[in-house]
């Protein structure tokens, strides 16, 4: 009964950190879905593939960035459950000033990327609008990354609800403006494509601005935004976040680029298949971020644990992240199997082709939301541990070894087409899940006080 209650209360304080976490990167990803339902709807299967490469091949320029940047809510919430402010403030300008070098380097690394499209062999139509929406994305990244870094310090302070507040809010906005750029209403232009790579900027724009309105200005947070703190030397946390999440945001990264290389793969079997492949993976998507809201709060709860050097604590959190992350996926399993041709209905209803494609897509990522749900949990609570290194060498192996060789191998020479393509992702999905699990708990086993050492503190043991 002791052992009931003990897990009840882990819980509820997961789910009270993890559910404003959730729905602020459900409200993320449905930027994406948005734009893409309005793409769909208004512009037709050709628009929709070009928009969904161009969304995937951007955020693979980011995901070092924005996966690196979370690992400052973990730092952050163990300096506050040992009540260092001046840390927690250092932290926070330290993060500042990475998501700005992030933001010029990944940037310019899209632009770059952008006015080379033609090295990922799509057609002439979609080559083209891919890169003028990608090259509008690239405006964006630097106000996306603003706002990543400074809801660190809320979500590590376990504020979640502000992000929340405010990327619900940009959603509607995104909403709104890709209704009226898309197809010019009233007095606003009609930009066509563009129209929805616009409003992804001006959507952005308002949840930087909003993000750091809210944290200047809200008594929470003025502790630790003291004048005294503003001089104080943020070397060290710079050179901390770096060596945490870069490592960190190689692990997002080898994952994303998976998925967004899978869009490339897939775009050689032709346009019906990469609008198919492109709905199915907005719903894997959508599932997905919901499961990363459980991963953020595993990390800032184990790390809050570890800065209290309280091996039990850790267990505690990383087994109730694991366990709602199970039953969240399992529900969303279900769903996938069982309304599949609904689902997709919801995308597009003019294309047959494309329509059956996508359902019997969507059936193979029914099978791998457990997968994935699990993989993200261990990521969450390794970081909580500060163990980077292992896990980017996991999903190296599980994504770029097993994952990627394996859909093309399948799609190709196999003959399978699309289906081949998301069975290597189950694959891979599922080896990266089983190592990082057992990785958390054998990490958990040798526990002890060199852990939280700053000698140990990048996961090399």
């Amino acid at each position: 009964m002791s052992t009931f209650r003990t897990y009840r209360a882990e819980f509820v304080d997961t789910l009270r950190l993890s559910v404003p976490i959730i729905i602020a990167q459900l409200g993320v990803v449905l930027m994406g879905v948005t734009d893409n339902l309005f793409v769909g709807r208004l512009l037709g299967a050709v628009p929709l593939g070009a928009a969904g490469l161009a969304n995937s091949l951007s955020f693979l320029m980011s995901s070092i960035g924005v996966g690196g940047l979370t690992v400052v809510a973990a730092l952050v919430s163990k300096a506050h459950s040992q009540n260092d402010a001046a840390a927690v403030n250092r932290l926070f300008r330290g993060g500042s000033r990475v998501a700005m070098l992030f933001s010029m380097v990944f940037g310019g690394l899209s632009v770059l990327l952008a006015f080379n499209f033609d090295l990922f062999g799509q057609t002439a139509e979609v080559t083209k609008l891919a890169r003028d929406f990608m090259l509008m994305l690239s405006l964006s990244l630097f106000p996306l990354l603003v706002f990543v870094a400074t809801r660190q310090l809320a979500d590590g302070l376990r504020y979640p609800r502000v992000a929340m507040a405010i990327t619900m809010s940009a959603l509607g906005l995104n909403a709104f403006f890709n209704y009226v750029l898309i197809k010019g209403v009233g007095p606003f232009p009609e930009l066509g494509l563009m129209g929805s790579a616009t409003a992804t900027l001006l959507s952005r724009l308002f949840m930087a601005g909003a993000m750091l309105a809210y944290v200047y200005r809200s008594a929470r947070f003025r502790p630790y935004l003291l004048k005294a703190f503003s001089n104080l030397p943020t070397t060290d946390e710079v050179r901390t976040t770096l060596r945490l999440g870069i490592p960190g945001g190689l692990t997002f990264f080898f994952e994303v680029a998976t998925f967004s290389l899978a869009v490339v793969i897939v775009g050689w079997l032709g346009e019906d298949r990469l609008a198919a492949h492109q709905i199915a993976i907005n719903m894997a998507s959508v599932t997905y971020m919901m499961a990363t809201g459980i991963s953020s709060a595993a990390a800032i709860r184990v790390s809050a644990a570890v800065g209290k050097s309280s091996r039990e604590g850790a267990f505690r959190a990383g087994v109730a992240a694991f366990m709602l992350s199970v039953g969240f996926m399992s529900l969303a399993a279900v769903l996938f199997l069982t309304a599949n041709d609904w689902l997709v209905s919801l995308y597009i209803r003019d294309s047959p082709d494309v329509m059956r494609i996508a359902a019997s897509l969507v059936i193979v990522g029914g099978f791998f939301q457990l997968s994935d749900g699990v993989q993200v949990v261990a990521l969450g609570c390794l970081r909580g541990l500060s163990d980077v290194n292992v896990p980017t060498i996991i999903t190296l192996f599980a994504y770029w070894v097993v994952a990627l060789p394996l859909s093309y191998v399948l799609a190709f020479p196999f003959k399978m087409d699309a289906i081949g393509v998301w069975i290597g992702l189950l694959l891979g999905l599922s080896i990266a899940a089983v190592l990082l699990t057992v990785r958390f708990f054998r990490r958990l086993h040798r526990f002890d006080q060199t852990l939280i050492s700053p000698q140990t503190s990048a996961g090399v043991h």
